[in-house]
């Protein structure tokens, strides 16, 4: 695969020109559309009003929204003055977002009214309680002083708060010159995007991307399936996740094909968008693809188009891949594997490899990237067939953690190659499966929640005396999370007083499923806690309660 040394501004302009009737965004339950011409206009107003309001190259501005169709917007707008967008997890909750905020050195914050149980508005009003004095882009924030705007993305108007119609409409007036001399000096190198994803240390750390990183993997995650310009893609995972902004996004700019959103993740939307729209493609977790099969109306809609699409972020049934393959005809269906630091995408099935393989492995190396099992002591490669770390090199490794070149050395080695944490083999044939993890972070339905983030919170609840977190099998979700907690001698705690302290604290999907109190944790002789053991233990603590997992 020959390289691209392209940005994203210069991706939407090159369709702007060549197709500008196309359609690069639908939504269709509210018949909105959006033509690679119509929206390199919105993106070039929008980019100019950012610029109006103070934004300058290197700024970071974060986006808390779920798939709304500004999202994409404010994206390419970043992209094109320079500024870094950071993506906020739609789940976050007051501890989370207070973090990244300060953490990221944001400058301004993009948010919508709210999702599902939280309120956006309220949330930043309580961490930012200047905002409801200030002036509009003179915000002078004691706990956050690099921030200065907040943006609203609807039409509503908040107090201390621009939004997106006006500034697109304040945009459209405004002259070019500022705009185009900063555009064209913007590198394909350059940061474009940067993610919060944890450790093991309980600290999320900013994965920073680059449009080269990106826009190279996208562009081999369509050539994995044969896309053309002539592609629609159904895109109901998430926007601020890779998955979303990459795999998606990145794979449909690159090759001048359309994307059909959904705002938020319903099986009987996705479906009907399927069908309105001819789409060929369709992403999701296998949770996704498992509620939309079984959905009573399954059999009502035309999935006659579709041809392919990405499974990924958990490990797929082999009876839910023949469905898939059969019932909704994505014959071409392709498993992904990655993590944030790889850009995604680090290896991939391909749509010629059988049911089997695609259930069972997670494919061969990506176009243009190098993938070893390597001994975790020496980094020593390994021979097909033996258990090792999975490491990968080439044009899809980050370009480090935010201000955190300690976490940046520990990742990618002094001959650059990345360290996934993950525990897999290679056959002889290529494929790579992934056996286990090196640290103990749990897989929840395609979310990865880290144990150590959840023991520092809760380790502020006084009654604790000590706990760990473990992942608990679970058929539905692969993992559900589960807490060992010793309580303090004395003290009265429930496992509804640990529920009712995360609520509304932390996102619901890292709130402990199963909560045991116990007297001792499986130790080795040299004192360290056997988490595998927590596995286990948390099996025979549920069949003694006579709980089956779900």
């Amino acid at each position: 695969m020959e390289l691209i040394d392209k940005t994203f501004g210069q991706f939407l302009e090159q369709w702007a020109a060549e197709t500008p009737d196309k359609d690069f965004i639908v939504y269709p339950d509210r018949n909105l559309r959006f033509s690679y011409a119509e929206f390199n206009i919105r993106v070039d107003n929008l980019a100019k009003a950012l610029l109006h309001i103070g934004m300058r190259p290197d700024d970071k501005l974060g986006i808390f929204a779920n798939n709304v169709p500004d999202w994409l917007t404010f994206m390419f707008a970043c992209a094109k003055i320079g500024v870094v967008l950071v993506t906020i997890n739609t789940n976050y909750k007051t501890h989370e977002l207070d973090y990244l905020v300060k953490n990221s050195d944001l400058k301004a914050i993009c948010l919508v009214n709210g999702w599902r149980d939280s309120d956006y508005v309220q949330m930043i009003y309580e961490l930012v309680p200047e905002l409801k004095e200030s002036q509009r882009g003179y915000l002078q924030s004691e706990k956050f002083p690099f921030l200065k705007n907040a943006i609203f993305i609807g039409q509503e108007k908040h107090r201390g708060m621009f939004n997106t119609a006006e500034l697109i409409l304040l945009g459209s007036q405004l002259d070019d010159r500022l705009f185009h001399e900063i555009e064209s000096t913007i590198s394909c190198r350059d940061v474009v995007n940067m993610q919060y994803t944890s450790g093991t240390t309980g600290f999320p750390k900013g994965v920073m991307l680059t449009h080269y990183n990106i826009l190279n993997n996208g562009f081999a995650t369509g050539q994995c399936m044969n896309y053309t310009a002539d592609d629609r893609l159904c895109v109901c995972v998430p926007l601020f996740h890779c998955f979303g902004c990459v795999l998606a996004l990145c794979a449909i700019i690159t090759h001048g094909a359309t994307m059909v959103m959904v705002e938020n993740f319903d099986p009987l939307v996705v479906l009907a968008s399927i069908q309105k729209e001819k789409c060929t493609a369709l992403y999701g977790v296998p949770t996704m693809f498992i509620a939309e099969l079984n959905h009573p109306m399954f059999s009502m809609f035309d999935l006659s188009s579709l041809r392919t699409g990405i499974m990924a972020g958990a490990p797929c049934p082999i009876e839910t891949m023949n469905e898939v393959m059969n019932k909704m005809n994505m014959s071409e269906i392709i498993i992904v594997y990655g993590l944030t630091e790889s850009s995604p995408g680090m290896t991939a099935t391909r749509n010629h490899d059988t049911p089997n393989i695609r259930c069972t492995t997670v494919g061969k190396a990506y176009p243009a990237v190098e993938v070893k099992v390597a001994n975790p002591e020496t980094g020593e490669e390994l021979k097909p067939g033996e258990q090792g770390e999975l490491c990968c090199r080439g044009y899809n490794v980050m370009k480090g953690y935010y201000k955190n070149p300690d976490a940046t050395t520990k990742a990618i080695d002094s001959d650059g190659w990345l360290h996934s944490g993950d525990l897999g083999v290679m056959d002889t044939d290529g494929y790579f499966k992934v056996t286990g993890r090196i640290k103990d972070m749990i897989i929840r339905g395609g979310e990865n929640v880290y144990p150590r983030e959840i023991e520092n919170f809760l380790y502020t609840m006084p009654q604790i005396q000590a706990i760990e977190v473990a992942g608990v099998p679970s058929p539905k979700y692969g993992e559900q999370v589960g807490a060992f907690i010793k309580k303090r001698p004395g003290v009265e705690l429930c496992e509804e007083d640990v529920t009712d302290f995360c609520r509304g604290k932390i996102s619901r999907y890292k709130i402990p499923k199963y909560i045991f109190f116990v007297d001792e944790f499986p130790m080795t002789a040299s004192g360290k806690i056997q988490k595998y053991k927590l596995r286990e233990l948390s099996l025979e603590l549920l069949k003694e309660k006579g709980i089956e997992p779900v």
